[in-house]
Order: structure tokens, then sequence, then C-alpha cells
């Protein structure tokens, strides 16, 4: 407590004095460097500079690098040495050599690298509800499981395979194949599947219009009908259910079909039924890869073949090309009756005479 004037001073009078308090920082001198020597001329003081500078000079002309850059150097070889020693005895596998999600629609397996635990995978075991599924496909289905049918792939696999080889002969034979995939997600499926065809591949990505294949002269006209071949050799659908109509016009046009038939489809519906999960994006990828793949192989075959024929019509023109040379000298030096002979030639049959 605090004195005033009239005596004893009030605590809050002390806490307003406290708080208008103003607390300056102090202000503290820098010493200066104890190394420094005291000049006291101007000649210690440019002799002290010289000294500075030598030390500055030899610093800077010296070879050894700074010591960050050694740590560094030192923390690398340091990595490069971990990576070296445990690379032999981790695993192999990285990015390239397996699995990604895009590898369905730009790399999709062959129909020789084919295996059971990619289309399971790819979801194209799951069926629809038991309570939907059709009575004729009850020879497809593995069994049921929480109410849904499961689709047996090791029947998926070889009817896969067996298209495959039916699309791998109409590509060899310079056929025509048709991808149909209706829905915005199959669209860039089915464009990439025919891109890999080059010439021979086609897709329809939006509505089928009706009357495609069974009136071609109504809906392109009667000039580009009868120039441009219209009718494909095959017609591969990724969701047949949708595309009933154009289904019923390959029949009309006995053309064979291939369709992902789902649980709840008749698999007669098409000729070669994929059993398998038809509202799978990654299912349709994986298939139409396949078959795409296995059309890329047939073309490559037939190229192959025509190029070896050419070779060969090219081998025998050449030799019948030499033949007939020798063919026509021949009848040439008996028709003049050896007037090309030379002096000597002639000399010798003279004197043996």
């Amino acid at each position: 407590m605090g004195r005033s004037r009239t005596g004893l001073v009030n605590t809050r009078q002390i806490s307003c004095i406290s708080s208008n308090i103003i607390i300056r920082p102090q202000v503290r001198r820098v010493a200066s460097c104890p190394t420094a020597p005291k000049l006291s001329s101007a000649q210690h003081r440019a002799e002290w500079n010289e000294d500075r500078l030598a030390e500055k000079n030899v610093t800077s002309k010296s070879e050894k690098p700074p010591w960050d850059w050694q740590r560094m150097v030192r923390a690398r070889e340091r990595r490069a040495a971990v990576l070296e020693y445990f690379s032999k005895l981790g695993s192999t596998q990285n990015r390239g050599n397996t699995f990604q999600a895009h590898h369905g629609l730009h790399r999709p397996a062959s129909t020789e690298n084919l295996t059971l635990s990619a289309l399971v995978a790819s979801g194209a075991h799951i069926g629809h509800s038991k309570s939907l599924m059709f009575p004729t496909f009850l020879p497809y289905a593995y069994g049921t499981r929480a109410g849904i049918t499961i689709i047996d792939m090791e029947q998926t696999l070889p009817m896969l395979r067996r298209a495959a080889n039916v699309v791998r002969a109409i590509a060899r034979n310079n056929g025509m194949i048709l991808f149909v995939g209706t829905s915005p997600s199959l669209r860039p499926i089915v464009a990439k599947a025919a891109e890999r065809l080059g010439a021979n591949g086609f897709h329809v990505g939006e509505r089928w219009i009706p009357g495609t294949l069974t009136n071609r002269m109504g809906l392109f006209g009667v000039d580009v009908a009868r120039e441009k071949n219209l009718r494909p050799d095959c017609v591969i659908f990724l969701n047949p259910l949708n595309n009933l109509h154009a289904i019923r016009e390959c029949a009309i046009e006995k053309i064979p079909t291939i369709g992902i038939t789902d649980s709840n489809a008749d698999p007669r519906i098409v000729m070669y039924a994929i059993p398998g999960n038809d509202e799978s994006v990654r299912t349709a990828e994986l298939i139409a890869g396949v078959l795409s793949l296995a059309g890329e192989q047939g073309i490559k075959w037939q190229n192959r073949i025509e190029s070896s024929l050419v070779e060969i019509d090219e081998q025998d023109d050449l030799e019948v090309t030499s033949r007939d040379d020798l063919g026509m000298a021949e009848d040439q030096f008996f028709t003049d009756g050896g007037a090309h002979e030379t002096p000597e030639m002639a000399g010798s049959s003279t004197s043996h005479i």
C-alpha cells in the first residue's frame, strides 16, 4: 500500500497508473570484435585490411567443396547403396509390370494370357438377383450368394476364347467387324476396340437406328448401298438386352453375333454367348479388348501371308524372266547359224575338218 496526500492509496488507482506506464526497450551497445586490434593509425588499419583480404582469397581458391555439398553427395551415395542392396531382396513388381485400372481399356490381355482371376477381378462373375435368373441360363450359373446369382467363370473363359477364335478367323479373311455399345459408359470402349482393327473395325456408340441392316438402301441411298459394303461379317454386342432390334436384324441377314449375356438374359439370343456381367464397365473393357486383340492378330497374319505371297511371286517372275532370256538367246544362236563365232572357233573347226 502506498500513501497519498490523504493517506492510503486505492489499489484501483495503482492498477490504472501501472497500465499507463510505457516501458521503453533498452538499447544494448554491441561490443567491438575482440580479435580486431585497436588501430591507432591509418597504416595499421591498412595492414589489417590486407590480412583479412588475403584470408578470403585463400578460402575462395581452395579446391575443397563446401560442407553442404559433401553432405548431399554422401546422402545420395547412401541412398543408392541401400536401394541396390534391398532391390535384390524385395519384389520386382512396379507400375509397368503390375495391373492398373486403365489397362483394361488401353492394355487388355490376350486370349493366351487371360486368366480366371482377371475375370473375377473385373466383376464378370456377379449376376442379377436369383429371382431374375433366366431358366436357360441355369447351366452357366455357379450358385447363389446373398440372393445374387454367381456366374461360373470356368465356362465363361472357354466361351470367350471360342468367340476370340471366331473374330480372329473373320479378320484373317478380311472381314468387317462391328462393335455395338449404346450406353455412355460403353462408347469409349467400342471406339477403342474398333480402332485396333483399323479399316476392318467399326462401332456404334449411339442409338441403333432400325433398318440399318435390313433397309440399307432406304437409309443410305441406292448409290451408297451399291458402292460400299454396309453388311458386317460379325457384330459384337456389349449390352445385348438394349439392342434386341439389332440382334433381330442380324438374324434376318444371317450375320454371326457375339454378346455378353447376364443371368437375366437368354444366352440363345446371340450365336456366340459369353456369360458375364453386362453392367460392369471393367468386364466390357476386358471382353472387348480380348476380342479386338484377336481380330488384330488375324489382320497381322493376313498381311504377313500377303507379303510372303508377293515375295514368292516376285521370285517366280525373276526365274521365268531368266529362263525366257536364256531360251531367246539359244534360239537366236541357232537361227544365225553360228554367225557370231569368234575367229579362233572358226579356225579350230576348219583344221579339224
